[in-house]
């Protein structure tokens, strides 16, 4: 970023964590004509940090976890870069650290169902998406007409089957690993379906605010298109019994997609955590995950971490 001497001035990296309802958004994605998590919220910090006015144009966020259109996020993270003089701005007349002004004011300008709930300057390498060991998302299912909560209907999937949730989490074992997923990814021009999914489980917790449900906990390096519901899918056929248990890792072998195997709605499907190496080891981890990924992948915001 230049000045009017002509010195560049560096832009600093900032990293958000965000939570959103995805009931009411297109996904996370800029779509022209629709409402998404990334136009909104780079609407509201073009505001907040004064860009336009300054001639600096819409900041630009680079995404940890591209959700689908009607999935949540609870620990979503992303990053942007700006200058010196938006974080001035960020401040307004309070004087107060501009990250934390920047929360506060973000949040009197964003709608309800979009939060930011830190802000701060970003380790030096740090790449919300490059950078990231893995992600990690929750789906939520009921079975039980007596645990329904008509409160929580916009989060869990209703079945009116009872789920053998023993079985699911059979089956879901042996999916774990490094995969070619493509049975349980859509495919994309030029971008992989080899993923590390690190964990697949399947649970019915006794207490908590899950208590009742029947929770699919789901980890990997990154996540191809769908393939988080794909694979939930997969599990609930085997869940009501209408397949056995090895079926899913049958279709994984054969590598091609089954009508039988259907996506799921979206909105039982939760994005809890990203989680990330520590500083030091920040930037390398970035370069490592990009050079994994083909050209085309690595500098398209498809290729990683997406999930729907």
């Amino acid at each position: 970023m230049a000045t009017a001497s002509g010195d560049t001035v560096p832009a600093v990296r900032v990293r958000l964590d965000l939570s959103y309802d995805g009931t009411g958004f297109a996904g996370w994605a800029v779509q022209p004509g629709l409402r998404t998590v990334q136009g909104t919220l780079e609407e509201a910090l073009a505001t907040v940090l004064g860009t336009e006015r300054r001639g600096e144009g819409t900041p630009r966020l680079t995404v940890a976890g591209r959700t689908d259109a009607g999935v949540h996020a609870r620990g979503q993270v992303a990053h942007l870069d700006v200058t010196p003089e938006a974080l001035v701005a960020a401040r307004g007349r309070s004087g107060r650290d501009p990250f934390v002004a920047l929360v506060d004011r973000l949040g009197g300008v964003l709608p309800a169902d979009l939060v930011v709930r830190r802000a701060g300057p970003a380790p030096d390498g740090f790449d919300a998406r490059f950078s990231a060991l893995g992600r990690r998302y929750a789906y939520r299912v009921c079975d039980e007409h007596g645990r329904r909560d008509p409160l929580r209907r916009g989060e869990v999937l209703w079945r009116r089957r009872p789920l053998d949730v023993t079985a699911m989490d059979a089956a879901a074992r042996l999916l774990v690993g490094r995969h070619d997923f493509a049975a349980f990814c859509k495919p994309r021009p030029h971008a992989t379906t080899i993923r590390t999914l690190e964990q697949l489980s399947w649970a019915r917790p006794t207490e908590g605010a899950d208590a009742g449900l029947v929770v699919a906990t789901v980890r990997a390096d990154a996540f191809c298109h769908s393939m988080v519901r794909s694979l939930v899918g997969a599990c609930l056929a085997v869940g009501e019994r209408r397949r056995p248990v090895d079926w899913p890792a049958a279709l994984l072998a054969a590598g091609a997609r089954d009508a039988a195997a259907a996506v799921v709605e979206a909105h039982g499907l939760t994005l809890e955590e990203v989680v990330y190496p520590p500083d030091d080891e920040l930037a390398a981890r970035a370069e490592r995950t990009r050079a994994r990924r083909s050209p085309d992948e690595a500098h398209t915001p498809d290729g990683e971490g997406c999930c729907g």
